[in-house]
């Protein structure tokens, strides 16, 4: 009896080892197509928000400090990224400041926000999203998303009733937690680029 546990050990072991060797060897070969994925999912959200620019620099941050910078005034949000968006002689034209809002109705929703130099926010593009279809996935419709485009504010609001004024934002119907989530995410990203970046010239 003892014998035959041992040896069906044994197997069990070496059938998780080779397994393993064989997942290791799959993501070593997907790996790269994976994160140039990823880094095309990126460029295409960076020209979505900033269509004027001609290329995008990464802007060394130190991310702890954006954090908590962010959180200090409020917002369950991360900086991620912060990307300098140039023209084709190199002048600054603005940034694009991707972020990660913690509030989602199902979870953490990415996306990256366009700022220029003037403190106009060009609009957003989501790259992860994993909201409830027909109701927050409307986020990246354009119905929802227009509103948040050409606006110069502080901060935007989200309301339930037709907006007022530019800084307000009619929620989804049925989804205020997702709007809220995506009004706050780029309200962070406006804080961060008025308090860190030199905010508007």
């Amino acid at each position: 009896m003892n014998k035959q546990i041992v040896h069906d050990a044994l197997i069990l072991t070496a059938f998780t080892l080779v397994l393993g060797l064989i997942l290791g060897a799959v993501y070593g070969i997907t790996k790269p197509s994976i994160d140039k994925a990823n880094e095309e999912t990126k460029k295409e959200a960076y020209q979505a928000v900033f269509a004027d620019a001609d290329s995008f620099n990464q802007k060394d941050f130190d991310s702890e400090k954006a954090d908590a910078m962010v959180a200090d005034a409020g917002y369950d949000d991360t900086i991620d990224d912060v990307e300098e968006a140039v023209d084709a002689s190199g002048n600054v034209l603005g940034y694009v400041i991707t972020v990660t809002a913690k509030d989602g109705s199902q979870g953490s929703i990415t996306f990256s926000v366009g700022i220029k130099n003037d403190g106009t926010v060009n609009g957003y593009s989501i790259t992860d999203i994993s909201e409830t279809p027909g109701l927050g996935m409307k986020a990246q419709e354009e119905e929802f998303y227009s509103q948040f485009e050409n606006k110069k504010v502080d901060a935007f609001t989200v309301v339930k009733q037709k907006p007022a004024s530019d800084d307000q934002i009619e929620a989804i119907t049925g989804s205020t937690i997702t709007s809220k989530a995506m009004a706050n995410g780029c309200n962070a990203a406006l804080y961060y680029f008025q308090n860190a970046l030199g905010g508007a010239q």
